[in-house]
């Protein structure tokens, strides 16, 4: 977000530009970057429906990084295939001094997904320095594994309508 402007309207990196951030995410889809979350605690609180995962997933967002989920929010951001991931306690966006300028990876997929996995966040800063952050994967049934694997739950049950 942009300090001191209300409203959706984030900085498009890395050229640094305002603007809303449905224009930015565009943007980002348009050029093949995947986008991350990072939020706070009880990341979804409020907004459980599956339309609130659902606009996250259409912004772009691949990931959501949060310190705590709300329990069905988290359940409908696997359904949608956006994956969910936890801070260690005492971690946030906040002590790691995130500035929006960072580029990210998440490590520790390439061989599957398992509930509620260790993955390691790779922050790579804009002066060069590099930093890494063990993070749980907050996928936790063995059926949002399939739901994850397969994009989403609509994919899931297309597919699985398709074999019969």
């Amino acid at each position: 977000m942009v300090p001191g402007v209300e409203g959706g309207v984030t900085v498009y990196q890395p050229h640094g530009d305002q603007m809303s951030i449905y224009d930015a995410s565009i943007k980002y889809q348009a050029a093949g970057i995947p986008l991350i979350v990072f939020a706070g605690q009880e990341y979804g609180t409020g907004s459980s429906r599956d339309w609130a995962a659902k606009g996250t997933r259409l912004l772009g967002v691949q990931v959501v990084v949060a310190q705590s989920f709300e329990r069905i929010h988290r359940s409908n951001l696997v359904g949608m295939g956006v994956l969910p991931c936890q801070f260690p306690e005492g971690t946030n966006a906040e002590t790691l001094n995130l500035d929006g300028t960072e580029v990210f990876d998440l490590v520790g997929l390439e061989d599957g997904v398992k509930a509620r996995q260790g993955v390691t966040l790779v922050i790579k800063r804009s002066n060069g320095e590099t930093e890494e952050v063990r993070l749980t994967l907050r996928i936790d049934t063995p059926i949002e594994i399939d739901y994850y694997q397969h994009g989403g739950i609509l994919p899931y049950v297309l597919r699985e309508l398709l074999k019969q």
